[in-house]
């Protein structure tokens, strides 16, 4: 039987995203596959958000995906959202195909030593107080300290868990294949009574359709047949389509894990929440969740910090999937055809043309909002930190290169020598720095700068203020353990 430390079910991008993070600090980290490869059947999701962009630039990996995508200055909540004035060196989507996205962390997960365990799936599980025993589809098994669920909306591991899925049946569906067509399509969006219909180029060449079914589709898998009567529905032919390499059908079924946690199995990404695909939300939550989940096992497991701060995952995380099954939801509403729903969307249309309503609306589908409830204290607390061009002993440098090796970073802004954490020196990077520019952040604006500012590994501001304020030992105690 082999060991490790923690294993992840699922290589899609929030496994792939957590695998890293563990391997980052040293963790032994291994993932359980299904697939043979990293290909997909179909393109898939459709891009990454500006704070998504941003956790890979903390990792020094962002330009890896930049290069080969196309970056939009908008985002889209019924009409699109403009974020080029948002205060952030990535203020745009970056539109790239999930079959990219996973393709380029399964290769930095390489470069990180990961195993995966492919042409395997888990199969069931036992739990006890020391870890988890996982048995698989090959006969064989593992011994984990931790078992994560990163397996879709479908998962096994958190059906297994007996964790609730609580949420909303679906009340409309779409069909999404890619295929050849013999004939030149109608490109583009169309607006119909059933709803939108779209045809777009792949990059080779291929169509990708996307067709909002006048009924509510079945279980059963769609054909072929399915796409061409749906397309002759609308369009009055079907194009000659033939060749299919995906076809498939999705809902707006809502639906989220009542517990992100029990005992020793966690889960994350589209394990634990599913939601319909507007605005492309649920690819970049998974890779969030995974990032925040990932440095607080990791400390666990080296007993830096005692078992309850993986409780700060579900408190932290669980919120955020809500709001996004919230904003879904209301997507889905804004996008029915009845005249009613028209008249709503116009207004909405008309409100969000309004700067206040649209930055909020974007901060929050862009995860530039995000904001964790640490208590009372400086606008900074529980919100991501400014990638700010600091000045330190040897130049100038941006706060996100000093979070590529996904350690918690305390930087002094005042006199050199001012704060001493020397208890923690083992783990948290102490960095003497200037800064004269203005501190702003999205939608709430400019805030005042603070003396010193405690960064946690997934860059979120766990303390900010004052040199010899007491607050300061407090949160180091609270997020990085006990003084050594």
């Amino acid at each position: 039987m082999a060991r490790h430390a923690v294993v992840i079910v699922g290589a899609g991008p929030t496994g792939l995203m957590l695998a890293a993070e563990l391997a980052l600090a040293q963790i032994d980290v291994a993932i359980v596959e299904r697939r043979a490869s990293q290909d997909l059947d179909g393109s898939r999701a459709g891009g990454l958000h500006s704070r998504s962009i941003e956790v890979l630039d903390q990792r020094g990996i962002a330009d890896r995906f930049l290069s080969q995508g196309k970056t939009y200055p908008f985002l889209h909540f019924h009409t699109q959202l403009d974020i080029s004035d948002f205060p952030t060196r990535h203020n745009y989507v970056l539109g790239l195909w999930q079959k990219h996205i996973e393709r380029i962390l399964a290769d930095w997960v390489g470069e990180l030593a990961v195993p995966i365990y492919r042409e395997r799936e888990v199969t069931g599980f036992t739990q006890d107080d020391t870890g988890v025993d996982i048995e698989l589809s090959d006969d064989g098994s593992l011994r984990a300290q931790y078992l994560v669920g990163s397996d879709g909306g479908r998962s096994l591991v958190r059906k297994l868990a007996g964790i609730e899925f609580a949420g909303w049946e679906p009340s409309i569906s779409w069909l999404i294949a890619e295929a050849e067509m013999a004939e030149e399509p109608e490109w583009g969006i169309r607006h119909t009574d059933a709803g939108m219909q779209a045809i777009g180029k792949l990059e080779d060449g291929r169509a990708r359709l996307v067709l909002t079914e006048a009924q509510l589709g079945s279980g059963d898998e769609p054909t072929l047949c399915d796409i061409q009567e749906a397309l002759i529905c609308v369009y009055g032919t079907d194009y000659g389509i033939h060749r299919p390499t995906w076809i498939s059908r999705f809902t707006d079924m809502t639906r989220q894990a009542v517990a992100y946690r029990d005992r020793r199995i966690l889960l994350a990404g589209d394990a634990a929440h599913v939601h319909p695909p507007v605005g492309g939300q649920g690819l970049n939550i998974g890779v969030q969740d995974a990032v925040n989940l990932g440095w607080k096992l990791a400390q666990v497991i080296k007993r830096i910090s005692p078992e309850s701060l993986i409780d700060t995952y579900h408190a932290e995380r669980h919120p955020v999937g809500a709001r996004v099954l919230h904003n879904t939801m209301a997507q889905t509403a804004l996008r029915r055809s009845d005249a009613r729903s028209k008249a709503l969307g116009d207004v909405f249309a008309e409100l969000v043309g309004m700067d206040e309503p649209r930055k909020r609306l974007a901060g929050m589908m862009s995860g530039l909002d995000v904001h964790y409830d640490f208590g009372e204290g400086h606008p900074l607390l529980g919100r991501r930190m400014p990638d700010l061009d600091v000045m330190v002993a040897d130049g100038p440098v941006r706060i996100f290169t000093l979070l590529h090796d996904a350690r918690p970073v305390l930087i002094n802004f005042g006199s050199s020598g001012d704060i001493d954490i020397a208890p923690w020196a083992d783990r948290v990077q102490l960095v003497e720095a200037t800064y004269t520019g203005a501190w702003e952040l999205p939608v709430i604006g400019q805030v005042d700068a603070p003396a010193a500012v405690l960064i946690r590994p997934d860059g979120y501001v766990a303390w900010g203020g004052e040199k010899a304020h007491a607050g300061l030992v407090d949160a180091l105690t609270a997020w990085f353990g006990l003084p050594a």
